[in-house]
């Protein structure tokens, strides 16, 4: 199913997927390949690093919803079950913030000291700032 899903989403992208994707794309972060909308069993995920098994997610309001809460940590947990680190950033993050969000990314993967990364913060409760 998830390969049928895939070539739909990649043709509609959110505005914060479609910023996000700018920088991942040719390899501009840190050299690394990032696909977009891939499937993985099930699934399709926003964004991943095949070579380093790490995703991302780009998360709207909705993501801040008790159901929905739910059916990502299922989603995630099987995701990490199979070696993948998922990375999630909500979408104000990557409006407001997107610097940092690649910092935090850099720092999951491993790649930037202790002292230059500023720790990922914790989602906000009900999607949190989604309505600025």
């Amino acid at each position: 199913m998830s390969n049928e899903v895939a070539p739909r989403l990649r043709s509609m992208p959110t505005e914060e997927e479609r910023i996000l994707w700018a920088e991942l794309r040719k390899r501009r972060v840190a050299g690394l390949r990032f696909r977009r909308q891939h499937p993985i069993g099930p699934y399709t995920v926003d964004f991943v690093c095949l070579e380093r098994r790490f995703i991302v997610e780009v998360d709207g309001v909705q993501h801040g919803e008790p159901a929905k809460s739910v059916k990502d940590a299922h989603r995630t947990a099987w995701l990490e079950s199979r070696g993948y680190c998922v990375f999630r950033a909500w979408n104000w993050e990557i409006r407001e913030n997107l610097e940092g969000v690649i910092t935090s990314m850099l720092g999951e993967l491993g790649l930037l000291s202790a002292a230059e990364v500023t720790p990922h913060p914790d989602p906000p409760p009900q999607g949190g700032r989604e309505g600025r």
